[in-house]
């Protein structure tokens, strides 16, 4: 049975979300902004209690918690705004479907399918501007191969050498790969995988020394660089040895930063 608007005010203005483990925090007006969406049923035909909750009592929802924020964007605003070279639209429309938001849905379907088009014609770019469910926002992604520029790897590594020449070095874990780069070319190679967390919201023409990887395996990465079309063209190294204590029988520890440039 339907709640009453007096049932429905039961829940607070501020909304805390947990979706697939990631936490957002909005207005209740925005959840039930579109009618008859699953969000608006949930926040108007229900009581706080009956919706499931995470250990700290935030609403939850088991759906990909990266990709439902666009879906947040598109209840605020009613449009669609994806970053450029966007690799996950199919997976997004399917999120707009279970949150049953049709027009979002629509939208994603006109871009992928323009998007197909332009990789079976040859001809992105003009299908990128003649596309009439598009907006600067949502153009169609040009091929791979399309720009060029470089992009720098760099991480931070630590060994240990014993004093015993003969002793095999101990080799430490890479703690973090950065990313330096135009913002465009790095979500085009790296995708989900890149960490925007220290530097969000930059637009994709500008340059970032700030991004990270989520992993910290350097084959994986240059695998992906290696199918995006980039080749190495340089690369260098720093390190510092100390000792870790004042005796002179422990092991030698040695720090070093490198870097690898890449260029298509």
């Amino acid at each position: 049975m339907a709640q009453t608007d007096g049932q429905a005010a039961t829940f607070p203005d501020i909304v805390e979300l947990n979706v697939g483990g990631q936490v957002y925090v909005t207005r209740l007006e925005t959840l039930t902004a579109v009618p008859n969406s699953l969000l608006w049923a949930k926040f108007t035909h229900s009581s706080p209690g009956d919706l499931p909750k995470d250990g700290k009592g935030r609403f939850f929802f088991d759906r990909d918690g990266f990709l439902f924020r666009y879906v947040l964007d598109y209840l605020r605003d009613s449009e669609l705004f994806l970053p450029e070279f966007f690799k996950e639209r199919r997976r997004l429309q399917k999120e707009a479907d279970f949150f049953q938001l049709p027009e979002l849905s629509r939208r994603l379907a006109a871009v992928s399918k323009d998007s197909s088009c332009a990789e079976d014609s040859g001809d992105a770019e003009e299908v990128e501007l003649a596309s009439p469910a598009t907006s600067a926002s949502e153009r169609t992604l040009r091929s791979p191969g399309a720009d060029s520029g470089y992009i720098t790897i760099g991480y931070r590594g630590s060994y240990t050498i014993g004093r015993d020449i003969q002793a095999d070095a101990k080799f430490r874990r890479v703690a973090r790969i950065t990313v330096c780069s135009k913002i465009s070319l790095a979500k085009e190679v790296f995708g989900e995988t890149l960490n925007e967390s220290r530097d969000p919201d930059r637009p994709p023409d500008k340059y970032t020394s700030r991004y990270y990887l989520k992993y910290n395996f350097l084959e994986q990465a240059f695998d992906r660089l290696a199918e995006a079309g980039f080749h190495m063209v340089a690369c260098n190294s720093t390190g510092t040895c100390s000792y870790g204590s004042s005796d002179p029988a422990e092991d030698k520890l040695w720090t070093s930063y490198t870097e690898y440039v890449f260029s298509r």
